[in-house]
């Protein structure tokens, strides 16, 4: 069993010796504790848990404490993949919920499995997610002040289960002060991929993940028969030609766990059941 989470870039929210403190704590207690759940549960259900606990920290850019658009709204986005049926389940610019990853999971057994701006949040309020404000403090003074972060906040969650199934889940809360209706990477392939040989979930800039399909091209390389290392070189160095921004966590079948950024410092930790290890 291992498990890898991400939680952005650490330039998205403070630049402080005690912001990276505690994002460094909170990834701690978080991978630790999910792989106390991966345990009794699967991969696809401890994916969906650990970022659960992500999107309710306020330190990250996911759920509670989620940037604020152009006209000052809060829209959010997550998916989530199983790896062994292949099934992806997603919500783009979902509103007013505590955890948009909770209504990806909701979302995983229908043939409609992701779901948009207005119809992803009727579909919460039918499912019983109660309106929620992930608005904080913080961020509304970021939007008044026009100090938006970077654009590089996301979370995700990498898993391989006792059964050797993989999983992957990724949420954001977007990269501030975009235009209404921007689609970010963490409910695309791109962004958040997983199959039988590999899972993957990136942060970074939507826009370059996607045109690198970043996590979809790692995941099928591995899936060829390339090393989990190789196949990171090689994608990560067709973000050179437009100085790509992105960070990227994963697993694959063998236990390898792996991760790379493009322009440092991505926030992420791991654990195999011996040894946490917390970078950035």
């Amino acid at each position: 069993m291992k498990i890898i989470i991400h939680g952005g870039f650490f330039s998205e929210y403070s630049t402080d010796a005690a912001t990276k403190k505690a994002k460094q704590d909170a990834l701690t207690a978080i991978v630790t504790q999910s792989y106390e759940y991966l345990k009794t549960h699967s991969a696809l259900e401890t994916v969906a848990y650990a970022v659960t606990l992500l999107e309710d920290d306020v330190l990250f850019n996911a759920g509670i404490g989620s940037q604020i658009q152009s006209d000052g709204q809060i829209r959010m986005s997550a998916a989530l993949m199983d790896g062994t049926t292949q099934k992806m389940s997603g919500v783009i610019n979902i509103q007013d919920v505590k955890n948009p990853i909770l209504v990806a999971e909701k979302l995983m057994p229908y043939d409609d499995r992701v779901l948009g701006g207005e119809g992803a949040t009727h579909f919460a309020r039918k499912a019983g997610f109660e309106a929620f404000s992930t608005e904080t403090p913080e961020r509304r003074a970021e939007f008044v002040k026009k100090l938006a972060a970077t654009g590089t906040g996301t979370v995700g969650c990498v898993a391989l289960d006792a059964n050797g199934k993989i999983a992957v889940a990724t949420s954001t809360g977007g990269k501030g002060f975009e235009m209404v209706g921007r689609i970010s990477d963490s409910a695309t392939v791109a962004g958040n991929y997983a199959n039988a040989f590999c899972g993957v979930s990136c942060t970074g800039v939507g826009e370059d993940i996607v045109s690198n399909a970043t996590a979809a091209k790692i995941v099928t390389r591995v899936t060829d028969g390339l090393p989990i290392a190789s196949a990171f070189a090689k994608t990560f160095e067709e973000l050179k030609p437009y100085d790509g921004f992105a960070g990227a966590i994963a697993i694959d079948a063998q236990g390898n766990i792996y991760h790379q950024d493009s322009h440092p410092s991505m926030v992420f930790a791991s654990f195999d059941g011996e040894v946490v290890e917390v970078f950035g």
